[in-house]
């Protein structure tokens, strides 16, 4: 595996002045050379201005967030980072690389979560190169390796947990939004390590059943909340229930019976766990006639 090396390099304004004194001082020797119709002194100075004109093609600009890739003949020989114009040997063949900040925006994918269930998934990845080498020689072409990959570790992730607990201690993709962000960068950073990328953030952008289970599992839902709801309503109505009857003991407004408490419970029960309001009833009677 090859990993960067940072190099230093020349700094290109320095070759910007180097390099005219080098082409007047080749100059003027041409012209000792013609008016002295000394041929050695004229083809030094052809072979020199050939040879400065090739050191030309050795600068290169590094702008802020960007490393370049130098190689020798397919010789990987080191990454430049210092910012600014550049000079380095002219046979270098030089590749620049962002080490920017980019967000990868996933599109939606179908899959079938643990439980068997379709529904529909995406998410946001935010990746950054912090190795240029690995970016450049390690895979063909890193930004599409990021996308496919990321793809790949979100279907695996969606295949792995279900949609929703239901009512279960499980991680659930709903549910469970801070674990299931974080399981994914780990799952998502284990791929991409290999082509030098970091991934700083990753989290689910969209959420829900497939369009053909959507009502089904809607209902599922609304079952599931009316079944909650009635059951926060019957554990208020026995304490509330429970409370008038020590009330009542306490007290001593009125001693009952099993039979009688047995009614009042009832009665109670009735008004508080109905959906529509009670209507009074007058016992003009005896409880026991």
């Amino acid at each position: 595996m090859i990993k960067e090396i940072q190099q230093t390099y020349a700094s290109g304004y320095l070759a910007l002045v180097i390099l005219p004194v080098l082409f007047i001082f080749d100059g003027w020797v041409f012209l000792n050379g013609v008016q002295m119709a000394n041929p050695y002194m004229i083809g030094a100075a052809v072979v020199v201005a050939l040879i400065l004109l090739v050191c030309l093609m050795g600068f290169f600009m590094v702008h802020p967030n960007e490393a370049r890739v130098l190689t020798l003949f397919g010789t990987y020989v080191g990454s430049a980072r210092d910012t600014g114009l550049r000079w380095a040997n002219p046979f270098y063949a030089k590749t620049a690389v962002s080490l920017r900040i980019r967000n990868f925006d996933c599109e939606t994918l179908k899959v079938n979560d643990s439980s068997g269930n379709p529904i529909e998934i995406a998410a946001v990845v935010v990746w950054k190169v912090v190795d240029s080498a690995e970016a450049v020689f390690e895979v063909d072409d890193y930004i599409s390796f990021v996308e496919i990959q990321s793809e790949a570790a979100l279907r695996n992730l969606a295949t792995s947990y279900p949609y929703e607990s239901h009512g279960t201690e499980e991680i659930a993709l709903r549910s469970n939004q801070h674990q299931i962000a974080e399981q994914l960068k780990m799952e998502v950073q284990d791929r991409l390590e290999k082509a030098g990328v970091e991934v700083i953030e990753a989290r689910i952008s969209h959420l829900a059943y497939a369009p053909e289970i959507a009502s089904a599992m809607l209902k599922r839902q609304q079952a599931q909340a009316i079944v909650a709801a009635r059951r926060q309503i019957v554990d208020g109505a026995v304490g509330m229930v429970k409370m008038a009857l020590d009330e009542l003991k306490e007290q001593d407004v009125i001693e009952l019976d099993d039979e009688r408490k047995a009614a009042m419970v009832s009665n109670l029960l009735v008004v508080l766990c109905g959906e529509e309001n009670a209507q009074p009833v007058l016992n003009t009677g005896s409880l026991y006639n």
